[in-house]
């Protein structure tokens, strides 16, 4: 799973290292040697217009210094680079690394969007200590964005409920989920998201994880829930649609065990005996 890797260490001071980890991006896409996806090295780096104090620390991994920057839209890579958006990354890169270039996109991302005060326009400048910039002029402060999203399975008896969304772009059958509102717990937008997306009742809500997801800058914390009531009704302009699939039914396509918490939620608690997407029976857990 997509996750921290415990031998990086966070870090908010630069250091210098004779070869970095240097994660440069456009957008949301990271800069990688098209031949092998290997990243660019300091020659490399040196034929970009890069200044100096757009590199950001992001800290160590394996005792490597990792470090991060952007380039502004449209600009194009360094000769023998190309520009890939990290979910076409999955699989392709060391997972280890893959998590750091994902806590470095949103490192980027919020000091290219913060460059100048949100309140009255003045350039920020970076707080010593923090991953913070102030505003010199008002002292508005503004931290990376991260946005808490729920994600819940609901089961009832030996069946649970899976969804497709609107906007998925693998188009799996998943668990439902939905972003936090202000004022509102965790909990609470388990029960509103639940109703909303299919108009059900659910009580029992257990956590069962959680998972940086940087795209943009998600956390994803996960629940399983079980039913109450209700009939299921699926809000249109979400959820393309939902059904129950129990031990006899054929499942869908889910996510797979991986990256992903979505496949670590749906898979701990499948069925004890069902069929698979290609036909095959799964035995009794």
């Amino acid at each position: 799973m997509l996750q921290t890797p415990s031998s990086f260490t966070p870090l908010l001071v630069a250091q210098q290292h004779r070869a970095p980890i240097n994660l440069v991006f456009c957008g949301d896409a990271l800069m990688v040697r098209e031949s092998d996806l290997v990243l660019p090295d300091a020659s490399t780096l040196a034929t970009l217009s890069l200044a100096g104090g757009q590199w950001l620390p992001i800290g160590l991994l394996d005792n490597r210094y990792c470090q991060t920057t952007w380039l502004e839209s449209g600009t194009a890579p360094a000769a023998g680079f190309v520009f890939r958006k990290l979910r076409s990354l999955f699989g392709a890169i060391d997972d280890n690394l893959l998590a750091v270039a994902g806590r470095g996109y949103q490192i980027a991302e919020w000091a290219r969007t913060h460059r100048f005060c949100g309140a009255c326009g003045t350039p920020t400048v970076h707080v010593a200590g923090e991953r913070c910039v102030r505003c010199s002029t008002c002292g508005h402060l503004a931290y990376p964005r991260i946005s808490p999203a729920m994600m819940v399975l609901i089961r009832r008896g030996d069946a649970v409920l899976l969804a497709r969304h609107n906007n998925s772009p693998t188009r799996f059958f998943t668990a439902l989920a939905g972003f936090l509102e202000a004022g509102e717990s965790i909990e609470d937008a388990v029960h509103r998201e639940v109703f909303e997306e299919v108009g059900l009742k659910v009580r029992d809500v257990t956590y069962f994880g959680s998972q940086p997801w940087p795209f943009p800058h998600s956390l994803m914390i996960a629940f399983t829930a079980e039913y109450v009531s209700g009939e299921i009704v699926v809000d249109e302009a979400e959820i393309a649609e939902a059904n129950w699939y129990g031990p006899n039914d054929r499942f869908p396509k889910v996510p797979p065990l991986g990256l992903s918490i979505a496949g670590h939620l749906i898979h701990a608690h499948l069925p004890s005996r069902r069929k698979g997407v290609d036909g095959a029976t799964y035995s009794p857990r």
